[in-house]
Order: C-alpha cells, then structure tokens, then sequence
C-alpha cells in the first residue's frame, strides 16, 4: 500500500475544510432564512418649495494687533445687532457661522513680516420667504452698519427639512416595497417579511440666488428681493431586504 505524500495529504484538508464551511455556510442561510431573500432599492422625490431666505453677512476688520482688529469687528456686529432689534430680531437669532483672527504677512523681505492682522466674522440672519420687505431692509441694515454680503440662500426651515426628510424616506420605503413585489411576483414568488431596511441616502440643497465676489455687494438687497424662489427636490433612497414565501 502506498503511503500518501505529505503534499496530497494536504490538499485533502484544505478541500475538506472548504466543503465543510460551505456546508455549515448553507445550513446556516437555510437556518435563518437567508437563502430566501429579495432585496430592493427605493427612492422618492419631493418638491418642497423654500419658507426662509438665510442672508451671509460678513464682518471684516483689520488692525495693527489683534485685539484692535478684534475690537473693531465687535463694534460693527454690535452695530448690527441693535439695528436688527428694531426689526424684532432677537440677539440670540443672530447667528455666528465662524469667527477667525490672523495676521497678514510681507514676504518680499529675507523675512516674512506681519503687516496687519485681519478679524474675520461671518453672521447668518434668517428672513421669512413671504416677507420680502424684511429681506431688503435686513441686508440694508447690515451693510449700513459696515457689514458685507457673502450670499444669500432659499432654504427650508430645521422644522420643515425634518418633516420633509421624513415623508420623502417614507415614500422611498414604499417605492422599495413595491419594486420587491414585482421582483417575487416576476419570480414565481410571493413577498414575505421585511429582514431589514436602511437608509442609503438623503439629499436636499439650499438654493443660492445671491453670491458676491467682494462681499461689498450693496445691490443684493434689490436682487433677493426680486426673485421668487421655486420648488426645490427633497430626494432619499432606502434599501430593504425582504424574505420571500
């Protein structure tokens, strides 16, 4: 009787362990029911039309410190704040985006050198869709007080982006739904419970109407006011595993 090489005695392991995990790989997907399964994508679409125009002022100072620098960007946004209380606005609705301070350099010397030192504030302020009024004489008080527009967006309030990211999940759940009962119908099937369900995707974008290239830009107020925003898409996609009957 031959003996059997070390080589060839190896290779039978190898492929017994590879059956034997595709086995204990099949009875486990029969076991829970894996083996049987359908999986769908959804997606839904909605157009949402926008409640709030989001103004961008920007607040930019220079000094030959800092601290001046700084203390003249805090006089213009103090400015700002009283004027836009007499418009009914709260402090706290007056909203910083970012602040920074940095120096500005000299490099045509062998050394660089601080010239000045530049304070940079960007405020967001939000204005009803239907008052129009309001939104030019919210981007006319922020200039008049010193400060620029960097842009000026349609937008959905945190509140209506909320629900209308709800509803559009829903949709896209039903759209899944739907696409796997035509899938198990097509396949001689019928549609059993859901195995899990996610979330793929959620899209909506602010429209910009306004953007200035030297955030000086006192025509903004005119040009906001003059356009009527239009249905914006509130867009997700979901992805749903069911078992078939």
């Amino acid at each position: 009787m031959k003996k059997i090489s070390d080589s060839v005695l190896i290779t039978l392991i190898i492929v017994s362990g590879i059956v034997l995990v595709s086995l204990i790989g099949i009875l486990y997907m029969n076991s829970t029911g894996l083996s049987n399964t359908i999986s769908s994508n959804g997606f839904a679409s909605i157009k949402v039309m926008p409640d709030l125009v989001s103004v961008y002022f920007t607040v930019q100072t220079y000094g030959e410190t800092s601290s001046e620098a700084s203390s003249k960007n805090a006089d213009i946004v103090t400015s700002m704040k009283n004027i836009f209380e007499t418009e009914g606005y709260e402090k706290d609705e007056i909203k910083t985006q970012s602040f920074s301070i940095y120096p500005e350099y000299d490099y045509s010397g062998s050394t660089p050198k601080v010239t000045r030192y530049v304070a940079y504030h960007l405020i967001k302020i939000e204005v009803s869709a239907e008052d129009k009024s309001k939104i030019g004489r919210v981007i006319d008080a922020g200039v008049n007080a010193g400060a620029g527009i960097s842009y000026i967006n349609f937008e959905l309030s945190q509140g209506n982006e909320n629900f209308y990211k709800a509803e559009a999940i829903k949709m896209a759940t039903q759209d899944a739904k739907a696409k796997a009962e035509a899938l198990a119908e097509g396949s001689g099937n019928e549609l059993g419970n859901l195995v899990s369900i996610s979330t793929s995707d959620f899209y909506y974008q602010p429209w910009q109407v306004f953007v200035s290239e030297t955030g000086r830009d006192v025509g903004a107020a005119k040009e906001s006011t003059s356009i009527t925003p239009t249905d914006q898409e509130v867009t997700a996609s979901v992805t749903a595993v069911f078992r078939m009957k």
